[in-house]
């Protein structure tokens, strides 16, 4: 066989084209100054580009997906049996679902029965919301809601600083609406309650005369108004008392069936 025969190209139509020089599984090339026509559109450099951050991976993120995962700061009521063992169960929970604790506090209530756990996150909203499911599979939880941003919320602060000028400490203390709780001629003690801005302005104000301790609460959060911070609101004494009188309607009601029932048998009987 000879090389043109080695070069020749089969055809659609069964027929063989010879190329001289060229091999059939390469496609063929443009040379000189030949140009090789291509689709109609903007060249590389005029097609545009999508603009936006990339992660971790360099995969190109949406800018308004993104703004969705920007962590926020949530305060989630949540009420539960008082028992033992409870807050536990809850701190377990968020150690092994790995979520941003900023502060956890836990106190009973005006019933002997339930607690209240004030939970501050900072997560992005699919992990708050995560942590409003996960906690409501518990079995201790009775309720659990998430404040708005109005609610009432309060911090407690103790702070020890050195007592070299306890009069201008006195000053500050008084400036923050806070108050001295212990002194000695070397420290001063200083208690402030308020928001957590409050605490830290004035956390930053005592700095000045050399802070050594600083002990801090978590935040202790309500609704305002009549609105219930979490599970229902308790019943009022009008309740209990419409509650109490239709309670002895019925074993009136009760009691007279069984009058009547009486009555017929001592007839029967006699």
């Amino acid at each position: 066989m000879s090389d043109d025969d080695a070069n020749a190209v089969e055809t659609p139509d069964g027929s063989t084209d010879a190329r001289e020089g060229h091999d059939a599984t390469v496609a063929p090339r443009a040379r000189g100054n030949e140009r090789r026509e291509g689709l109609a559109g903007p060249t590389p450099e005029e097609r545009p580009t999508p603009r936006g951050k990339r992660n971790s991976q360099g995969i190109r993120v949406d800018p308004e997906v993104e703004a969705e995962r920007e962590p926020r700061r949530a305060v989630i009521s949540v009420l539960v049996a008082h028992e033992p063992g409870v807050l536990s169960e809850v701190s377990g929970l968020f150690s092994r679902r790995q979520f941003n604790i900023e502060s956890l506090t836990v106190g009973a209530t005006h019933d002997p029965d339930r607690a209240r756990i004030t939970v501050v996150v900072e997560e992005p909203e699919p992990g708050i919301d995560q942590v409003e499911k996960q906690l409501r599979k518990l079995i201790p939880v009775i309720s659990v809601r998430e404040l708005e941003p109005d609610a009432v919320r309060r911090e407690l602060a103790i702070v020890k600083v050195d007592a070299r000028a306890p009069s201008e400490v006195a000053a500050v203390a008084d400036m923050y609406d806070a108050r001295t709780v212990d002194a000695s001629p070397e420290t001063v003690t200083v208690e402030v309650t308020g928001s957590r801005q409050k605490i830290e302005g004035a956390i930053d104000t005592l700095s000045q005369f050399g802070v050594r301790e600083i002990t801090r609460t978590g935040t202790a959060a309500q609704a305002r108004g009549p609105d219930a911070t979490a599970g229902t609101p308790p019943a009022t004494t009008t309740g209990r008392t419409e509650a109490a009188e239709a309670a002895t309607d019925g074993g009136e009601a009760v009691d007279a069936q069984s009058d009547e029932h009486t009555s017929d048998t001592d007839e029967r009987n006699q």
